[in-house]
């Protein structure tokens, strides 16, 4: 039996010229990708290299990141058009070579939209936070994944109207039932795109204060002042008043000052100018007013105001202590008696 005769020998519905051919054109197929990798891609990465901008060399690390399962697949398309194959083998490979083919195209979109949200981090420009932006990172890989399950769904010929009714019916019983997580769930967006905190903020809600270590999907974790974390929804979040003292530029502060009721006038009025002079060549502090406020139930009470130009909260209980300890020793020069809880009882007789 001659060579010739070999090669046109059938099996399957096809000849083992056919299977040669079919076999050349996967290896030609793996061949040509790999010179174009090698070769015509660094060509293109060092070109990306010399520009200005950092999208074209992520495009050149997307299309090297591409692998042997689309190589593979590729010869196999190309093989069909000599080989005569089952129909259900057909079908497959077509169906394979599409879901192949939507898998890299998904990864390299999504390494790119990655790139620009890590971009927009370090940006001082954008001022976006790495916890949002790894939150915009997650919220763009479940929304390309399900774009590209739905188009692979519907190139497999199910009928996608359908699926997505069910899905709408199964979606509103679940968001009943998960009502609460949902809403966490929507509060987070609310925070990532309102930003009323970032991580690393002091902030106080309610009585709760303390440093924001994590924003989550449905919870924010607080580091206290006393140590514990503190886990709060996001839904609480953004239901109440927050105060940010991180946004805090100047601290405004007012304190009162009682003095016994038997003190003079004239020493009343010399309580204020004693207080400026307190005030007196100190930086960062700003006196803004000294009045005699009222008369309490047990003293005589002055109203202090003053701005700090720090937001340090040590350095604000530092200058406190220091303005105390000032005016307690000018009020003992003085003679002036600072008032405590009394009660005076006359007797009638």
């Amino acid at each position: 039996m001659g060579f010739e005769q070999v090669l046109e020998k059938v099996y399957w519905n096809n000849s083992i010229q056919s299977y040669l051919i079919a076999l050349g054109i996967l290896l030609l197929v793996f061949i040509f990708l790999k010179i174009f990798k090698f070769i015509v891609l660094k060509k293109l990465g060092k070109a990306a290299k010399k520009t200005k901008t950092k999208k074209d060399d992520q495009v050149v690390k997307a299309i090297e990141n591409i692998g042997w399962p689309l190589y593979f697949v590729l010869g196999l398309y190309f093989c069909l058009k000599i080989l005569i194959l089952p129909e259900f083998l057909v079908k497959g490979v077509k169906y394979l070579t599409f879901i192949v083919i939507t898998y890299y195209v998904v990864i390299a979109i999504q390494r790119i939209i990655i790139f620009t949200i890590n971009k927009n981090v370090e940006s001082k420009e954008t001022k976006m936070d790495q916890h949002t932006g790894e939150i915009l990172g997650r919220i763009t890989k479940i929304i390309l994944w399900i774009i590209a399950i739905i188009l692979i769904i519907s190139n497999l010929g199910y009928d996608i109207s359908t699926l997505i009714a069910g899905l709408g019916i199964g979606g509103i019983a679940i968001a009943f039932a998960l009502q609460n997580i949902l809403s966490d769930i929507f509060s987070s967006f609310s925070i990532y795109m309102d930003q009323p905190f970032r991580v690393g903020d002091f902030i106080v809600i309610g009585t709760d204060s303390g440093t924001v270590k994590k924003i989550g999907m449905k919870s924010t974790r607080i580091q206290t002042l006393h140590g514990e974390e503190l886990v709060v929804s996001n839904r609480e979040l953004t239901s109440t008043r927050i105060s940010n003292y991180k946004k805090l530029k100047k601290r405004r502060v007012v304190f009162n000052i009682g003095v016994i009721y038997d003190t003079s006038s004239k020493k009343l009025k010399k309580i204020p100018p004693i207080i400026k002079e307190v005030f007196k060549n100190r930086k960062d502090v700003e006196l803004s007013r000294v009045h005699f406020k009222s008369f309490g139930d047990f003293s005589l009470n002055f109203e202090v105001v003053y701005v700090l130009n720090k937001k340090d909260y040590n350095f604000y209980m530092d200058t406190q202590q220091k303005i105390n300890f000032a005016i307690k020793e000018k009020f003992d020069k003085a003679k002036i008696e600072m008032a405590f809880p009394t009660q005076t009882v006359y007797v009638k007789k």
